[in-house]
Protein backbone atom coordinates (compact mmCIF):
# COMPACT_ATOMS: atom_id res chain seq x y z
CA UNK A 1 0.00 0.00 0.00
CA UNK A 2 1.62 3.48 -1.45
CA UNK A 3 0.17 6.46 0.57
CA UNK A 4 1.01 9.70 -1.37
CA UNK A 5 0.87 12.59 0.98
CA UNK A 6 1.27 15.90 -0.52
CA UNK A 7 -0.20 19.76 0.00
CA UNK A 8 0.63 22.96 -0.72
CA UNK A 9 3.25 24.77 0.97
CA UNK A 10 3.26 25.60 4.44
CA UNK A 11 0.09 23.50 5.19
CA UNK A 12 1.77 21.22 7.63
CA UNK A 13 3.07 18.14 5.40
CA UNK A 14 5.86 17.24 7.49
CA UNK A 15 4.58 17.47 10.89
CA UNK A 16 2.15 14.88 8.97
CA UNK A 17 4.54 12.48 7.69
CA UNK A 18 5.64 12.35 11.44
CA UNK A 19 2.53 11.41 12.39
CA UNK A 20 2.45 8.70 9.91
CA UNK A 21 5.56 7.40 11.39
CA UNK A 22 5.20 7.62 14.46
CA UNK A 23 2.32 4.94 13.52
CA UNK A 24 5.52 2.70 12.26
CA UNK A 25 4.93 3.81 8.86
CA UNK A 26 7.81 3.82 6.50
CA UNK A 27 8.01 7.19 5.08
CA UNK A 28 9.76 8.56 1.78
CA UNK A 29 10.40 12.38 1.73
CA UNK A 30 10.81 14.07 -1.13
CA UNK A 31 12.26 17.45 -0.06
CA UNK A 32 15.11 15.24 1.84
CA UNK A 33 15.68 13.38 -1.49
CA UNK A 34 16.45 16.87 -2.72
CA UNK A 35 18.53 17.77 -0.26
CA UNK A 36 20.99 14.65 -1.26
CA UNK A 37 21.39 15.38 -4.36
CA UNK A 38 21.96 18.99 -3.80
CA UNK A 39 24.12 18.56 -0.84
CA UNK A 40 28.64 17.75 -1.20
CA UNK A 41 28.73 15.03 -3.85
CA UNK A 42 25.11 14.83 -4.85
CA UNK A 43 23.83 13.56 -8.25
CA UNK A 44 22.77 16.82 -9.29
CA UNK A 45 25.09 18.76 -8.02
CA UNK A 46 27.45 19.03 -11.95
CA UNK A 47 24.62 19.32 -13.76
CA UNK A 48 23.11 22.37 -11.97
CA UNK A 49 26.33 23.98 -11.62
CA UNK A 50 26.36 23.88 -15.48
CA UNK A 51 23.03 25.40 -15.39
CA UNK A 52 23.26 27.82 -12.78
CA UNK A 53 26.46 28.49 -11.85
CA UNK A 54 25.94 30.93 -9.06
CA UNK A 55 24.03 28.07 -6.73
CA UNK A 56 27.14 25.94 -6.65
CA UNK A 57 29.36 28.53 -5.30
CA UNK A 58 32.03 25.32 -3.64
CA UNK A 59 31.13 21.39 -3.27
CA UNK A 60 26.83 21.88 -2.88
CA UNK A 61 23.74 23.87 -4.18
CA UNK A 62 22.47 27.39 -2.48
CA UNK A 63 19.22 26.41 -2.22
CA UNK A 64 18.40 29.89 -1.61
CA UNK A 65 20.81 30.95 -4.57
CA UNK A 66 18.73 28.83 -6.37
CA UNK A 67 15.32 29.82 -5.44
CA UNK A 68 16.57 33.80 -6.20
CA UNK A 69 17.60 32.46 -9.82
CA UNK A 70 13.77 30.88 -10.11
CA UNK A 71 12.19 34.56 -9.39
CA UNK A 72 14.16 35.60 -12.12
CA UNK A 73 13.51 33.02 -14.61
CA UNK A 74 10.79 30.91 -14.12
CA UNK A 75 11.81 28.78 -17.02
CA UNK A 76 14.97 27.63 -14.97
CA UNK A 77 12.75 25.95 -12.71
CA UNK A 78 11.43 23.75 -15.48
CA UNK A 79 15.29 22.90 -16.55
CA UNK A 80 16.26 22.49 -12.63
CA UNK A 81 12.95 20.10 -12.75
CA UNK A 82 14.61 18.12 -16.02
CA UNK A 83 17.65 17.30 -13.89
CA UNK A 84 16.17 16.59 -10.85
CA UNK A 85 13.22 14.52 -11.14
CA UNK A 86 14.71 11.71 -12.60
CA UNK A 87 17.16 11.40 -9.88
CA UNK A 88 14.44 11.85 -7.20
CA UNK A 89 12.56 8.89 -8.57
CA UNK A 90 15.47 6.54 -9.10
CA UNK A 91 15.67 6.88 -4.98
CA UNK A 92 11.96 6.43 -4.71
CA UNK A 93 12.39 3.16 -6.53
CA UNK A 94 15.31 2.15 -4.27
CA UNK A 95 13.09 3.09 -0.67
CA UNK A 96 10.23 1.17 -2.40
CA UNK A 97 12.73 -1.83 -3.24
CA UNK A 98 13.39 -1.51 0.50
CA UNK A 99 10.32 -1.35 2.40
CA UNK A 100 7.47 -3.80 2.24
CA UNK A 101 3.88 -3.45 3.47
CA UNK A 102 2.24 0.33 3.86
CA UNK A 103 4.85 3.23 2.69
CA UNK A 104 4.20 6.96 2.51
CA UNK A 105 5.47 9.12 -0.04
CA UNK A 106 5.90 12.68 0.98
CA UNK A 107 5.97 14.39 -2.24
CA UNK A 108 4.70 18.61 -1.94
CA UNK A 109 4.41 18.32 -5.52
CA UNK A 110 2.57 14.80 -6.23
CA UNK A 111 -0.29 16.25 -8.46
CA UNK A 112 1.66 18.18 -10.43
CA UNK A 113 4.38 15.97 -11.55
CA UNK A 114 1.84 12.84 -12.06
CA UNK A 115 2.99 11.01 -9.05
CA UNK A 116 -0.61 9.59 -7.85
CA UNK A 117 -0.13 7.68 -10.69
CA UNK A 118 1.82 5.17 -8.57
CA UNK A 119 -0.02 5.34 -5.51
CA UNK A 120 -2.79 3.38 -3.89
CA UNK A 121 -4.36 6.15 -2.10
CA UNK A 122 -3.43 9.99 -1.56
CA UNK A 123 -3.91 12.09 1.39
CA UNK A 124 -3.59 15.70 1.29
CA UNK A 125 -3.10 18.33 3.87
CA UNK A 126 -4.98 21.71 3.95
CA UNK A 127 -5.19 24.77 6.09
CA UNK A 128 -7.33 27.95 5.54
CA UNK A 129 -4.93 30.43 3.22
CA UNK A 130 -4.47 33.10 5.87
CA UNK A 131 -2.82 29.84 8.19
CA UNK A 132 -0.75 28.67 5.08
CA UNK A 133 0.82 32.55 5.09
CA UNK A 134 1.21 33.21 9.15
CA UNK A 135 3.36 29.74 8.97
CA UNK A 136 5.41 30.35 5.72
CA UNK A 137 5.94 34.12 6.74
CA UNK A 138 7.25 32.67 10.07
CA UNK A 139 10.26 30.66 8.45
CA UNK A 140 13.44 32.41 8.33
CA UNK A 141 14.00 34.68 5.00
CA UNK A 142 10.59 34.14 3.58
CA UNK A 143 8.57 36.88 2.16
CA UNK A 144 5.37 37.51 0.37
CA UNK A 145 7.25 37.46 -3.14
CA UNK A 146 8.54 34.50 -2.27
CA UNK A 147 5.46 33.07 -1.25
CA UNK A 148 3.15 33.94 -4.12
CA UNK A 149 5.85 32.23 -6.46
CA UNK A 150 5.76 28.79 -4.97
CA UNK A 151 2.17 29.44 -4.74
CA UNK A 152 2.01 30.16 -8.78
CA UNK A 153 4.09 26.59 -9.41
CA UNK A 154 1.63 24.38 -6.97
CA UNK A 155 -1.75 23.29 -8.04
CA UNK A 156 -4.37 25.18 -5.70
CA UNK A 157 -5.27 24.06 -2.79
CA UNK A 158 -9.23 23.35 -3.56
CA UNK A 159 -8.09 20.98 -6.92
CA UNK A 160 -5.75 19.40 -4.51
CA UNK A 161 -8.66 18.29 -1.63
CA UNK A 162 -10.94 17.42 -4.91
CA UNK A 163 -8.28 15.44 -6.26
CA UNK A 164 -7.50 13.31 -2.76
CA UNK A 165 -8.98 9.99 -1.10
CA UNK A 166 -8.47 11.70 2.43
CA UNK A 167 -7.84 15.38 3.75
CA UNK A 168 -6.31 16.18 7.14
CA UNK A 169 -7.22 19.71 7.86
CA UNK A 170 -3.77 20.98 10.38
CA UNK A 171 -5.03 24.12 11.55
CA UNK A 172 -7.16 21.81 14.01
CA UNK A 173 -4.09 20.64 16.21
CA UNK A 174 -1.74 18.00 16.36
CA UNK A 175 -4.27 15.70 18.25
CA UNK A 176 -6.74 16.27 15.39
CA UNK A 177 -4.52 15.41 12.61
CA UNK A 178 -3.02 12.42 14.48
CA UNK A 179 -6.45 10.76 14.87
CA UNK A 180 -7.26 11.51 11.18
CA UNK A 181 -3.89 9.66 10.37
CA UNK A 182 -4.52 6.97 12.57
CA UNK A 183 -8.33 6.48 10.92
CA UNK A 184 -6.91 6.30 7.48
CA UNK A 185 -4.71 3.59 8.52
CA UNK A 186 -7.10 1.60 9.87
CA UNK A 187 -9.32 2.77 6.70
CA UNK A 188 -6.58 0.82 4.21
CA UNK A 189 -5.90 -1.61 6.63
CA UNK A 190 -2.08 -0.39 7.55
CA UNK A 191 -3.25 0.38 11.24
CA UNK A 192 -0.73 -1.08 14.11
CA UNK A 193 -2.53 -4.34 15.44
Amino acid sequence: MILGLTGSVAMGKSTTAALFREEGVPVWDADAAVHALYSDGGAAVPAIAALVPEAVPDVSVDRTVLREAFLEDPALSRAVEEIVHPLVARDRATFLADHDGCILCDVPLLFETGGEAWCNRVVVVTAPPHVQRERFLARPGMDDAAFEAILARQMPDAEKRARADFVIDTSHGIDAARRDVQRILKEVGCAKS
